[in-house]
């Protein structure tokens, strides 16, 4: 058994769990400040470990990650950690710069456009409750299985006969490990088979097809381009998956237009998106898929991510991010085709933990930062490739690793099969050791081989 935080190094026998690692830990980390607006979330694992917390709540089981960092060029980004809206996944790296405009493409599914204009408050009088009950029919909850995990988010109904647009981060089990999807209309509790159409992963958005669907209601698309600071919005989904089919309703104002943010908390990794609607109501884990509505009851856009934690450790309040509904119209005909656009980030099997002060004093590491090993995957690629519990890791290829973040950033940067050289100490000594990296489906497929379902990068 690994040795327990807190008891005197003579006795150790082995390395401290990731939840020992992290109370021992004087100087934690704190979240990254936005997170994946996806489905119920279980409670979160500490910040040092490598975790992902799923969109519409946290996988399970809860897994450790490494992953990619997004932005790059010279514009000022307002970098942030998201939330997604499955009940445990995350979405992949890439910087996507979207357009505002719609689509010159022609789509086989005819989307309904509004007329009205955005406004600040609720139009004709009528209050949020009706303009709610004439939206919630075309919401639904979506959910994402595999044998070994579950995610959960929202999606809107955009034709008859069962087109639903979502996040990609929502469905992405199904896009990398072969998950099952189904969805559940609001005011139901039976869940119906979908597939997956189409992805594209740069920018979040998919496309699923409900099985046998006819009649049904769909949402009506607004004019993204016309809303301002100080609009009223209004956001539904399957907020926490608290519910299949009872999605939540919170209310706001748009509160900014125009953010670039640089999502986590994906299966695939950080992801950056950009021309964000910025908005105060209400978006939590879950939601992700889901719309936000103009004063007129239109979409014009659809919930994201979600401010958590700033590095300071001050909590974010009441900011979330919506994709424009203009950059969804502009994807679906290309998603209609089957158009597919997703990348393989790659994974090592490690759980690692930043390293502190207190931990360097008390187990006497020799560098003063980095990321070190609490968890291997047996057969994993970090087993072969020799690593052990207690090594610290230093830098991958040219990188500098100070923190669990580093590594997760560095090796996610890299897709499944290419190799990374891993620099790291055992005790006093440096070493270095050249790891293949492969898919978070093989890695799933050791753990549950193992039995141990803990690891995941």
């Amino acid at each position: 058994m690994g040795e327990r935080f807190g008891e005197p190094p003579a006795e150790r026998a082995g390395p401290p769990s990731a939840e020992e690692a992290v109370e021992a830990s004087p100087a934690r980390p704190t979240a990254a400040p936005f997170s994946w607006a996806g489905g119920p979330a279980s409670v979160p694992p500490p910040a040092e470990v490598a975790s992902f917390v799923p969109s519409t709540g946290d996988r399970q089981p809860t897994q450790a990650a490494v992953g990619s960092g997004r932005p790059k060029g010279g514009r000022s980004w307002l970098l942030v950690a998201v939330v997604a809206a499955l009940i445990g996944a995350a979405v992949g790296s890439g910087v996507t710069a979207l357009g505002a405009g719609h689509s010159s493409g022609q789509s086989v599914t005819t989307i309904k456009e509004g007329s009205a204009e955005p406004g600040p408050a609720v139009v004709d009088g009528a209050g949020i409750p009706a303009l709610v009950q004439r939206v919630l029919p075309a919401v639904v909850s979506i959910d994402v299985k595999t044998p070994t995990q579950e995610d959960e988010g929202t999606g809107m109904i955009v034709s008859p006969n069962g087109m639903v647009v979502t996040n990609f981060h929502v469905v992405a089990l199904a896009a990398e490990a072969g998950g099952r999807i189904t969805v559940t209309e609001s005011g139901s509790t039976r869940a119906q088979p979908a597939k997956l159409v189409g992805a594209n992963q740069d920018d979040d958005v998919a496309l699923l097809q409900i099985d046998g669907a006819s009649g049904l209601k769909t949402v009506i698309f607004g004019d993204s381009t016309k809303a301002v600071v100080g609009d009223a919005v209004v956001a539904i989904g399957n907020a926490l998956g608290l519910s299949q089919g009872s999605p939540t309703v919170t209310s706001g104002i748009v509160s900014a237009i125009g953010r670039t943010v640089t999502v986590s908390g994906s299966p695939t990794g950080p992801e950056t998106l950009s021309d964000l609607i910025q908005t105060d109501a209400a978006i939590n884990s879950g939601n992700s898929g889901g719309p936000l509505l103009d004063s007129a009851g239109q979409v014009i856009g659809m919930n994201t991510a979600v401010a958590g934690t700033t590095s300071d450790g001050t909590n974010a309040q009441n900011i979330g991010f919506a994709i424009p509904s203009a950059e969804i119209e502009a994807l679906l005909p290309s998603l209609e085709k089957g158009t597919s656009s997703v990348r393989s980030p790659g994974y090592m099997g490690v759980d690692v933990a930043t390293l502190t002060p207190l931990l360097r004093t008390e187990y006497g590491f020799t560098p003063t930062q980095g990321a070190v090993v609490v968890g291997v995957v047996p057969g994993g690629p970090a087993d072969q490739a020799g690593l052990a519990l207690d090594d610290v890791i230093v830098a991958i290829d040219s990188t500098p690793i100070a923190s669990f973040s580093d590594l997760q950033q560095a090796v996610q940067s890299h897709q499944a099969g290419q190799s990374v050289t891993v620099t790291y100490y055992r005790g006093p000594t440096r070493h270095t050791t050249s790891v293949t990296l492969v898919t978070q489906s093989a890695i799933q497929s050791l753990e549950a081989t193992e039995g141990s379902g803990v690891f995941a990068p």
